[in-house]
């Protein structure tokens, strides 16, 4: 009688086990990183894990690192930080993000772009990101927000190479 219980018990962890894989297999979807734009935090050639689910059931933050597309690009997915969210106006003076008149705390960034850029509106439903490397990134200095149904998903950790496995 004492075996019932760990047999339970081990179903259940079976059970728990397959649904974690499932639901893994059908909202997390590994992408491989191809470009310097999010370097150091993210190099070219390593592999991130996107939630896919993350932007159907919440809002995008400040300082979430997203995938998505761009119409008309037939790059496929692109990979930066959220820097400005709807209603928030931004520009970058010499090298500065300044959000709302006030500049941006950005620990990541370790390659900095001395340029500036014009003030922009973030429309509603949108988005404003930039690479880390600044000096290296294609981002919303140049093709303007994001819309959010552009989204496909949040980065969540890097997968491989295997000494960068863990959170974002």
């Amino acid at each position: 009688m004492s075996r019932l219980p760990w047999r339970s018990l081990a179903r259940l962890s079976l059970q728990i086990a397959v649904l974690a894989a499932l639901a893994a297999a059908f909202f997390m979807v590994p992408r491989q990183v191809s470009g310097q734009s999010m370097e150091p935090h993210i190099a070219s050639g390593e592999y991130v894990l996107i939630n896919t689910v993350a932007y159907r059931v919440g809002s995008p933050h400040r300082g979430d690192i997203v995938a998505f597309r761009r119409d008309g690009d037939a790059r496929g997915l692109f990979i930066k930080r959220i820097v400005g969210l709807p209603g928030d106006r931004v520009r970058v003076d010499r090298g500065t993000v300044f959000v709302n008149g006030v500049a941006l705390a950005e620990p990541y960034v370790r390659y900095p772009d001395a340029r500036s850029f014009p003030e922009t509106g973030v429309p509603p439903a949108s988005v404003y990101v930039l690479g880390d490397n600044r000096a290296q990134s294609e981002d919303s200095r140049f093709f303007g927000p994001i819309p959010d149904d552009r989204l496909v998903g949040r980065a969540v950790a890097g997968l491989w190479p295997l000494n960068d496995l863990g959170s974002l």
